[in-house]
């Protein structure tokens, strides 16, 4: 059976759904924007004022809200992929975009030949807004990260890890239950690992081993007669030693424990808490690190095969080698960077190894007083990291300023231009609205001062516009811009909706099979 839903209908069910979510996320926009709340049936109800958080929550029983609603999504979703940030100025575009046009459509104008107008109109505004572009300087970047997180310290914790370390993906964010937020500082080479057993800590939270051996192996462990020859060797000289296999026999380990236990010898046993081919790659980084050798097989284990490591720190989540950048690690260095081409999904994985072995790494933990609010302040932390990673290509006027200018220069040629002039006014009008100030006298001021001078929600300040703390990354606004119009265009050359319904059908089969 199928339910088939077109012509005006189809357009009030478009509305409704963008009204519905594009309604609900606008209220955040901007420094002075509001939070919204969430439930969820899988986990507990969270606080946040991040657009496509809120976008991926909205749902509708009616099935063609609810189809609808997925299309919308996508538009918020996509400049989240890409850059981010933004998500919530794409959705503002994306409304103003579809209530415009159809208003047009429904005049008599073909809804294809306004479609690629609106498309023709964006490239236009794409080079104005290239135009616009500059280089961020450190204090841009700072406060592009303040205006991102919507608080200046957050902002600038984010601003201050990213200028230590230089990559997002180097950076992690974990929560404490204690009223303070910090970034700690590390270099050397972090792994997640699992004990084999938490006998091995001794009733430490953390294991120090200096000038240690490491055994390094691609298979189980599973016969201590195959590294008698190492546990010798520590007995006599006293030396601490790790060992990483991918399994280990329940009797080896329990052998093992006793020995350690009674302080015979100081050993550790590690699992390589990673997937696929990730468990090797670390591996290999490890055998760079400490000039073991991979072990493929466990019956041919040699002295040759062990590595010595200087410090090593293990807790019972992960690891931390210090290592000095000798001539072998600069080699594997150059290994990383040949395989620089990765997909999105290896991205972080691979640039976090490299600044382990470069710039190192930074964790910033993220404190408040209860857990909604460490959540709510987790999104506009990572928002604030996602500007900054993509401002180097450069820096516009923030606060919608950038459009609103654009908007004010744009010929008035076809129904595209009428359309986008007053689309690009959006955002910068629902920042203001949120902050409970009217668009039109400050517009009028602006352009009086020629755009050289602009407003400053945040702070209720007149700014001059080579000075101002109001900026956005380039990136953000041309996404935001191009996905808004990819989304609004094929909704509004889209007359029918058809929706499968199989409910019936699958309930007739089941009553059928049990004949």
């Amino acid at each position: 059976m199928k339910k088939i839903v077109n012509g005006k209908e189809l357009q009030e069910k478009i509305l409704e759904s963008i009204h519905t979510l594009c309604g609900t996320v606008k209220e955040t926009l901007g420094p002075k924007g509001n939070n919204v709340l969430i439930d969820h049936s899988t986990f507990s109800p969270f606080i946040t004022n991040d657009g496509v958080t809120i976008a991926k929550n909205i749902e509708s029983d009616d099935e063609t809200l609810g189809a609808i609603l997925e299309i919308i999504k996508e538009a918020s979703i996509k400049t989240n992929e890409e850059v981010g940030d933004g998500t919530t100025t794409t959705l503002v575009l994306l409304e103003s975009l579809y209530e415009q046009s159809i208003e047009y459509v429904n005049k008599g104008i073909s809804p294809i030949i306004l479609k690629k107008e609106l498309e023709e109109v964006l490239e236009i505004i794409l080079k104005k807004l290239q135009n616009q572009k500059r280089k961020a300087t450190n204090k841009d970047l700072k406060n592009i990260a303040i205006i991102s997180a919507g608080d200046e310290t957050l902002g600038t914790l984010a601003y201050e890890a990213i200028n230590k370390v230089k990559q997002k993906e180097a950076i992690t964010i974990k929560e404490i239950p204690e009223n303070k937020t910090f970034v700690s500082y590390r270099k050397g080479y972090t792994c997640e690992t699992s004990l084999v057993s938490p006998y091995f800590l001794k009733d430490k939270k953390v294991l120090i081993y200096k000038d240690a051996y490491i055994l390094i192996m691609n298979t189980p462990l599973t016969d201590l007669e195959n590294i008698s020859f190492l546990l010798n060797d520590c007995l006599k000289t006293k030396k601490e030693i790790a060992i990483i296999a991918n399994y280990y026999d329940e009797q080896l380990v329990s052998e093992l424990v006793s020995l350690s236990l009674t302080e015979e010898i100081n050993i550790c046993l590690l699992k390589i808490e990673e997937y696929g081919m990730h468990v090797y790659e670390i591996l290999k980084d490890l055998e760079a690190i400490t000039g073991a050798k991979i072990i493929e097989q466990e019956n041919n284990i040699t002295a040759k095969d062990i590595g010595r490591i200087e410090n090593i720190e293990i807790t019972k989540e992960k690891v931390r080698v210090d290592f000095k950048t000798t001539e072998r690690i600069k080699n594997h260095i150059k290994k990383l960077k040949e395989k620089e081409n990765f997909n999105d999904l290896e991205k972080e994985f691979y640039t976090n190894r490299l600044a382990m072995f470069s710039k190192g790494t930074a964790e910033i933990k993220l404190g408040a007083p209860t857990k909604t609010e460490r959540i709510e302040k987790r999104m506009r932390l990572e928002d604030a990291l996602c500007a900054l990673s993509v401002s180097k290509e450069g820096m516009v006027l923030g606060g919608g300023i950038s459009l609103l200018q654009i908007a004010m220069i744009l010929n008035q040629k076809n129904d595209a231009n009428h359309i986008w002039k007053i689309t690009l006014k959006k955002p910068w009008e629902q920042i203001l609205k949120n902050a409970g100030i009217f668009p039109e006298i400050i517009q009028k001021q602006i352009e009086k001062e020629e755009y050289n001078t602009i407003y400053n929600v945040a702070s209720d300040t007149w700014e001059s516009s080579r000075n101002t703390k109001v900026m956005d990354p380039f990136l953000v606004v041309m996404h935001a811009l191009i996905n808004a119009t990819s989304i609004a265009g094929m909704l509004l050359t889209t007359t029918s909706l058809i929706i499968n319904e199989y409910k019936n059908d699958i309930n007739k089969e089941s009553e059928y099979s049990n004949w």
